[in-house]
């Protein structure tokens, strides 16, 4: 048997996927919510962990690295092609399984066999994704500006918190907007989020 435990922060979905899974008489499944706080692994033992790829934080959200560094080796993302940034960090986070969440049903079974013997999986239609994913257009600098300010964060808290002057700040934001081909600073926070690089 090949003990699985899927993480999505929505009940309605995390019950399908543990019934899609139980469909595979191979497959023990259970479930938690991303927000439960990680098991014990000798309570709860664990093959394969099964997590949608928005139950991973982005930069600067400390919640996810502890449950990347337990369990990345073993761990199996739901993802989609439109979310380059968040294909790039499950990669990135060790993730050895990752799935279109428009695959079907099956592939995300073959998925989760493949992971507990050892092997990775990349579903082929996120490969571009993943490589798109590689070379995102901001720095470091640029998208701590953007997520500030998506917080809704003045300039000058902005400066202050990065501390930076407010001209710098402004230098970084404008940069940032056309790095991303965007219009204004709305649609550059839309188009960041819209891929999941924050």
């Amino acid at each position: 048997m090949v003990r699985t435990v899927v993480v999505h922060d929505e009940e309605l979905l995390r019950s399908a996927l543990v019934e899609l899974l139980r469909s595979d008489v191979a497959l023990e499944v259970s479930s938690m919510s991303p927000g439960a706080g990680l098991p014990d692994p000798e309570v709860l033992p664990t093959d394969v962990w099964v997590v949608d790829g928005d139950c991973l934080q982005g930069p600067g959200q400390a919640h996810d690295a502890p449950f990347r560094a337990r369990h990345g080796d073993r761990l199996v993302v739901l993802t989609s092609a439109k979310r380059p940034g968040v294909l790039r960090r499950a990669f990135d986070g060790g993730a050895r399984g990752l799935v279109d969440k428009n695959a079907p049903a099956r592939r995300l079974i073959t998925a989760v066999h493949a992971v507990a013997k050892g092997e990775r999986f990349l579903d082929e239609t996120l490969t571009v994704a993943l490589l798109e994913g590689a070379e995102m257009p901001l720095t470091t600098r640029e998208l701590s500006v953007l997520s500030l300010a998506s917080q809704g964060a003045p300039m000058a808290e902005i400066a202050a918190r990065l501390h930076l002057s407010r001209g710098t700040v402004r230098n970084y934001m404008a940069t940032a907007i056309r790095k991303v081909g965007a219009r204004n600073r709305v649609d550059a926070i839309r188009i960041v989020q819209s891929a999941g690089w924050t």
